[in-house]
């Protein structure tokens, strides 16, 4: 039986994620499998990869082939890299402790990668969160500012139209001004003549009251001539 391993996808769409997995070369890609070995996600960034070492290595020794996107996974968790050394600690070329020992010096050599990896990955963003925040504040500022001329306009055209109503108010004050100005004139010219002919009418009633007698005498003086 041929046996490939191969990645069987699952998840939602637009976010797929993927078994890692043993199986029969006739089953379909999403079928049935044999065994699985291991998990991909590829959302994350680095992706994330669990997979048993061990469970994979036995069954490449017994022949299963992994597809090129399979052996890429395999080859960046070092299950290709131990796959060979053992080959080798088989054929004598070295021992079991060497291969080990190399082993753990590339693990340790790619875990120090990935953090550094990760670390730029972080820094990246936070850079871009500070920048984003600069982004709008310097967005709210401009806003704020065009809130305030916009306001400033808004008062100035209220105000316009009081002005230019004063402003076409002053020449009618004006004429009215100059029209009563003649009258006004007029007026003080007047007074003088009317407060004469106040001062001459006490004198008028006194000529009056001392005529009075007079003409009373005259009046009994004419009755006594003509009884006589």
């Amino acid at each position: 039986m041929s046996v490939k391993i191969r990645l069987q996808r699952h998840g939602k769409k637009g976010k797929p994620y993927y078994w890692i997995v043993a199986a029969d070369l006739r089953s379909k890609r999403d079928g049935k499998y044999l065994e699985k070995l291991g998990f991909y996600n590829p959302n994350t960034n680095p992706a994330t990869i669990e997979i048993d070492i061990e469970k994979s290595i036995e069954w490449l020794k017994n022949g299963a082939q992994p597809t090129k996107t399979a052996r890429n996974i395999l080859s960046y968790k070092g299950i290709m890299l131990k796959y060979h050394l053992l080959g080798g600690v088989a054929k004598g070329a070295f021992t079991e402790e060497e291969a080990e020992k190399r082993f753990n010096a590339w693990i340790e050599e790619k875990t120090k990668q990935i953090d550094d990896k990760k670390g730029e990955l972080s820094k990246e963003d936070e850079e871009r969160k500070t920048k984003a925040l600069e982004n709008e504040k310097l967005a709210n500022e401009v806003r704020i500012k065009a809130q305030k001329e916009a306001t400033a306009e808004a008062a100035a055209a209220e105000e316009a139209p009081a002005e230019e109503a004063a402003e076409e108010e002053a020449p009618a004050k004006e004429e009215a001004a100059e029209e009563e100005a003649p009258a006004k004139e007029e007026a003080a010219e007047e007074a003088p003549a009317k407060e004469e002919a106040a001062e001459e009418a006490p004198a008028k009633e006194e000529a009056a009251e001392e005529e009075a007698p007079a003409k009373e005498e005259a009046a009994e003086e004419e009755n006594t001539t003509k009884e006589e």
